[in-house]
């Protein structure tokens, strides 16, 4: 709502005082007042104050702020080296997993070869017995002929005793069947050799086979497991 026109009379000005009249001269002392300060002057302590308070407030920020930043500083340096242990374990066991499959290569490697000779020392070790079982029947055979050799010799003997007459055939008889039993035993002494030889040989290869199964069973227990 307007304001209504003031309708009073405007007040006049007051008179202008006149000049004031000098202060007479006390003879006995000067009167003494104080100097005026300027209206600024009170001002400066609160201004001073407050940018006191003002760089306090400042300094403070600038040192949790300087504090957060060496926090966040050591913090990254921490983290960058737990990465680079973890890193540096994550190789080492690769490494070391690398080291430990290639140890198991060898191991199946050693375990096909042993087996591969286990396998034909036990070929070997069947032939030799089956050979010396086949020299065990010629030295069977062989001692059989002998046998009928000496009995022929036996017989021939007493035929000589019982016919003088024939005496020369008889020793004829006898020395052919001599020669023949001298041939016949010289057969028997080299098969008796060749079933010794074959035993011999039989029994290296039965015991480089039992320690090809040793050092299979010891590869088997020394293999790591996965």
């Amino acid at each position: 709502m307007p304001d209504a026109p003031d309708s009073s009379p405007k007040k006049s000005a007051p008179p202008v005082a006149a000049a004031a009249k000098p202060a007479p001269r006390d003879s006995g002392a000067e009167q003494t007042t104080p100097p005026e300060q300027p209206p600024h002057a009170t001002t400066l302590p609160i201004l001073s104050l407050s940018l006191g308070a003002l760089s306090v407030v400042l300094f403070a920020l600038v040192v949790v702020f300087a504090t957060r930043v060496s926090t966040r500083d050591k913090t990254l340096t921490q983290n960058r080296n737990r990465a680079e242990q973890h890193e540096a374990a994550t190789t080492l066991l690769r490494a070391q997993l690398d080291e430990a499959k290639l140890t198991a290569t060898k191991h199946q490697t050693q375990v096909t070869e042993t087996l591969a000779a286990s396998a034909l020392l036990k070929t070997r070790v069947d032939e030799t017995q089956a050979g010396a079982a086949e020299l065990q029947i010629q030295l069977d055979k062989a001692r059989t002929i002998s046998h009928g050799f000496q009995a022929q010799m036996e017989d021939a003997k007493v035929a000589s005793i019982r016919q003088q007459g024939v005496s020369e055939i008889a020793k004829s008889q006898s020395s052919v069947m001599q020669t023949q039993l001298d041939e016949a035993k010289t057969d028997i002494a080299r098969l008796q050799g060749q079933l010794e030889e074959s035993r011999a040989r039989s029994a290296t290869l039965h015991t480089r086979a039992e320690k090809a199964e040793a050092d299979f069973i010891q590869l088997q227990k020394t293999r790591p497991k996965n």
